[in-house]
C-alpha cells in the first residue's frame, strides 16, 4: 500500500530522511527502526574533506532552525570506504547527497558515487551556507543546467536534483535541470536567513546568513511543490517543515511522490516512523489503495 517506485528505485514507503539531519543513519539506530524508513539521504558530500563553518552553527528561531554547518564531511572517498558499508546494512534505500565547489568537483564526485553501491544521487545545487559553491548553481537556470549536465554525463544512477527556494524563478531552474537530465526533483532546501545577537550587536553567524528550516517554511515549500508538480515531467520529492502525518499528506496531495523529513527529527526522533504509521492509517481509513492516489486531481 505504501510502496512507491521513483525513477526505477523501489521505496517501501514514501518517507525519506533528509540530508544533513540524519547523519549516515546509524546515529539514530538506537532510537528508531531505521529499516522502516523509505530511504536515507547521506550528509552532504564533497570530493575533498570539509571542516565546515566556524562559529555558531545552529540557532533556534520561532517555529524553525537556522543552520550554518557548511557541509562538514569526510570527503567522498572516505564516505565510500567507511560510512557506506554501514549504511548498506540499514535495510533501506541509500541516497548520496553530492555537492561541490565547482563543476569539475561535482563531476569527479559523481564518478566516484557512480561506481559505489548507492541507489541514487541527490545533487545539492542549493546549499545557502557555502560561499564558494552551491548557491550560485541553484539560483540561475543556465548554471543549474551546466552542473546537472556535467553530473549526468558521468552518472548512470538515478539523479535527483535538490532545488533552492532562494532562486528568483524556481520553476525556470527546475525546467533547466530536467532538460539537463534530472530524473527527479527534490524541494525545497533551506531559505536564506539570518539572526543578530542584540547584546553583541553583531550577526550570530560568522557567514552572516544561514539556512532556515522547520515548520516556519512549510506553507511556502508546499506552494512550491504544488506549482512544480503542475509543470514537471519527472517525479517530485517534497520537503520543508514536515513534522507530522498531516504535513506529509499535504505534500503528497500537492503532487509529491515522496517526502523528506529533517528538522523535526531533532525534536522527536520517531517523527518519520510516526508519519509512516499515520499515512498507512489514513489510507486505510479512506480506502486509498496506493500513494499515487493521494494526489489532488487538477
Amino acid at each position: 500500500m505504501l510502496e512507491t517506485v521513483i525513477a526505477g528505485v523501489r521505496f517501501k514507503n514514501p518517507v525519506i530522511a533528509a540530508s544533513g539531519t540524519f547523519g549516515y543513519g546509524r546515529e539514530y539506530a538506537d532510537l528508531i527502526d531505521v529499516s522502516a524508513l523509505g530511504g536515507v539521504c547521506s550528509k552532504g558530500l564533497t570530493l575533498h574533506p570539509r571542516g565546515g563553518n566556524s562559529g555558531t552553527r545552529l540557532y533556534e528561531t520561532p517555529s524553525g532552525l537556522l543552520n550554518s554547518i557548511g557541509l562538514e564531511n569526510p570527503g567522498i572517498p572516505a564516505f565510500i570506504e567507511k560510512e557506506l558499508p554501514l549504511m548498506k546494512q540499514l535495510g533501506t534505500v541509500i541516497i548520496a547527497n553530492l555537492s561541490g565547489a565547482d563543476i569539475d568537483e561535482y563531476a569527479e564526485g559523481a564518478k566516484l558515487l557512480d561506481a559505489a553501491d548507492v541507489d541514487m544521487v541527490e545533487l545539492n545545487i542549493s546549499c545557502p551556507n557555502v560561499k564558494d559553491g552551491g548557491i550560485a548553481f541553484g539560483l540561475e537556470p543556465d548554471m543549474a543546467a551546466s552542473v546537472c549536465r556535467a553530473v549526468r554525463n558521468v552518472l548512470h544512477k538515478p539523479l535527483m536534483v535538490k532545488l533552492s527556494p532562494n532562486a528568483p524563478d524556481i520553476t525556470a531552474v527546475a525546467r533547466s535541470c530536467v532538460n539537463a537530465g534530472a530524473d527527479i526533483l527534490s524541494l525545497v532546501n533551506t531559505f536564506k536567513a539570518m539572526a543578530i545577537d542584540v547584546e553583541a550587536r553583531q550577526p550570530v553567524f560568522d557567514n552572516v546568513s544561514a539556512g532556515l528550516s522547520g515548520p516556519a517554511i512549510r506553507p511556502i515549500a508546499l506552494r512550491m511543490v504544488w506549482e512544480l508538480a503542475e509543470m514537471a515531467s519527472v517525479p517530485i520529492v517534497g520537503m520543508g517543515g514536515i513534522a507530522c502525518t498531516e504535513d506529509a499528506l499535504q505534500f503528497l496531495m500537492a503532487g509529491a511522490d515522496a517526502i523528506q523529513v529533517g528538522t523535526a527529527t531533532f525534536v522527536q526522533p520517531s517523527t518519520m516512523t510516526d508519519i509512516i504509521d499515520g499515512i498507512a492509517s489514513y489510507m486505510k481509513k479512506h480506502n486509498v489503495k496506493n500513494i499515487g492516489k493521494l494526489k489532488i486531481r487538477r
